[in-house]
């Protein structure tokens, strides 16, 4: 039987929904200071505003609830899905009136493409985008790529409602068994990750003639999207912009770092370096890494689409480990991206974005662990069926630790793998409706769905509202790795359906 949301659930979920609303006014002020900083005086009044109205909705909606007591499992599986959208409106407000889009849904979707770390924007003229207006957009990707509630979390702003929601915002392992100790680890690791790239890329920006403060911003920004594996970038031609293939470099390493689950980070740091190389995760992006390389590339040079074969080199790995890692970046236009390379290595790109990397990561996608566990339970169902009857198989694998293949494990792994494959399927279905071709669609929705960031164009100004909304239903989809959000609608078609009257004889 479905439990019904109560009055005092809706009420429950305000407050704490109020008090991540509440957060974000200290996430708004970053903007808010650089503005006044760098004396841009209009985007300053904007994010002023924001604030605001941050603190006026926060404050209001945590009246709701004065007392709300721990968190249930359902209460906390609302909370999450919920707070994702609802952060997004409060995020778009300085972006809509920026001037920089076309229409609010524009706007709606940048906050959503930046609090789930897709990375694809719907800026216009983005070179001239206040200074301002592209930390806030960096901001976005750092919260959400550390996770909403990760932050509010390891900010002691949740109280005591940990597990369930640490649960419910698609993480199950643990790095540290107290989850305060793990979300805080986590956002330790990722800071320092992020504060060492942005030194080597501002040595390296200023180098290449970048002026200072330019120089500062471009590598603060490109680290945070990177690491973060998000995809948004300070111009539009991303990574493209700076003809540098050392900066390539720098970003592809810091790309994969983030790719990695950050509970390898642990065990290695406590010199239990076999437990990296021997992980299924590890071991299944490489094998994966080192086949869709050469896959693209032996695609493309079929195809005669580059004459230069170390230009190929450079290009196709960057854009194999943009797209593994569902970051976004690019080194070659979207018009080469479409034309240049060959169908199938657009089609290989468009799988690396579809399976993703690591869980416990900041990656998207189906994720490499589940991969492998499909790969491991199809091999256990070869050997009972070679076996004899009397047999008892069992495969194991290593995944932080020895462990045994489960039914659970492997029906959890397909679960899921099967909800994004259907959502990836229902959004290039709804780009076909809309008279866009067939590649291009499943392009596009694996890249929403599986926040992967790149675009084959269909993603720009102008276009339908319709499939715009149905991308950002995929954005959010995607990154609660949809259980929550199942869950989500369930309990609220059930709390508004009539009751059924149960007639006596």
């Amino acid at each position: 039987m479905w439990l019904r949301f109560t009055l005092f659930d809706v009420r429950v979920v305000a407050h704490y929904l109020g008090v991540l609303v509440s957060f974000f006014t200290i996430a708004l002020a970053v903007p808010l200071v650089v503005a006044i900083a760098m004396q841009e005086w209009e985007p300053a009044s904007r994010y002023l505003l924001a604030v605001g109205i941050s603190l006026i909705v926060g404050s209001g909606l945590r009246l709701l609830c004065v007392q709300p007591g721990k968190l249930t499992h359902q209460q906390a599986l609302a909370v999450t899905g919920l707070s994702w959208i609802v952060l997004a409106f409060v995020a778009s407000v300085p972006l809509a009136l920026s001037g920089h889009y076309g229409s609010y849904l524009d706007s709606l979707m940048e906050a959503v493409s930046g609090l789930t770390t897709t990375g694809v924007t719907l800026v216009i003229d983005l070179e001239h985008l206040s200074t301002a207006d592209n930390m806030w957009r960096f901001v976005m990707h750092l919260i959400g790529g550390l996770g909403l509630i990760v932050v509010a979390l390891s900010l002691g702003l949740l109280g005591k409602a940990t597990s369930g929601l640490y649960s419910s915002e698609g993480r199950s392992e643990h790095v540290l068994p107290n989850i305060v100790n793990t979300v805080r680890l986590i956002s330790r690791i990722s800071l320092t990750a992020i504060a060492v790239a942005a030194v080597i890329l501002f040595v390296m920006c200023v180098l290449s003639g970048m002026e200072p403060v330019r120089a500062f911003f471009h590598s603060l920004w490109i680290s945070i999207s990177g690491f973060i594996t998000g995809g948004f970038a300070p111009t539009s031609q991303s990574i493209g912009y700076y003809h540098s293939f050392a900066l390539e470099i720098v970003c592809m390493v810091l790309m994969l770092l983030g790719a990695i689950n950050f509970s390898l980070y642990v065990k290695t740091q406590r010199g239990e370096t076999d437990s990296f190389f021997r992980d299924l995760e590890i071991r299944t992006g490489a094998i994966w890494l080192i086949v869709a390389t050469i896959t693209l590339m032996a695609s493309t040079c079929a195809s005669g689409g580059f004459s230069d074969l170390m230009a190929l080199l450079r290009r196709g790995v960057f854009m194999v480990v943009a797209a593994a890692t569902t970051t976004g970046f690019q080194n070659v236009t979207n018009n080469q991206l479409t034309t240049v390379f060959s169908s199938g290595a657009f089609l290989i790109i468009a799988m690396c974005m579809a399976i993703g990397g690591s869980s416990g990561s900041t990656a998207g996608g189906i994720k490499l662990s589940r991969i492998g566990l499909i790969a491991k339970s199809m091999v256990s169902t070869i050997k009972e069926t070679l076996s004899p009857s009397t047999a008892r198989v069992s495969v194991r694998y290593y995944h932080l630790g020895r462990k045994v293949l489960t039914t659970d494990a492997a029906k959890s792994a397909m679960t899921v793998s099967a909800l994004f494959v259907v959502t990836y399927l229902i959004g290039s279905l709804a780009g076909i409706a809309h008279g866009y071709d067939a590649i291009s669609s499943i392009f596009e929705s694996v890249a929403m769905a599986s926040n992967g960031g790149l675009s084959s164009g269909i993603v720009s100004r102008g276009m339908p509202p319709t499939l715009e909304a149905v991308y950002i239903l995929e954005m959010w989809a995607g990154r609660l790795e949809f259980v929550t959000l199942l869950a989500l609608v369930v309990k609220v078609v059930v709390s508004i359906a009539p009751r059924r009257k149960v007639v006596r004889s």
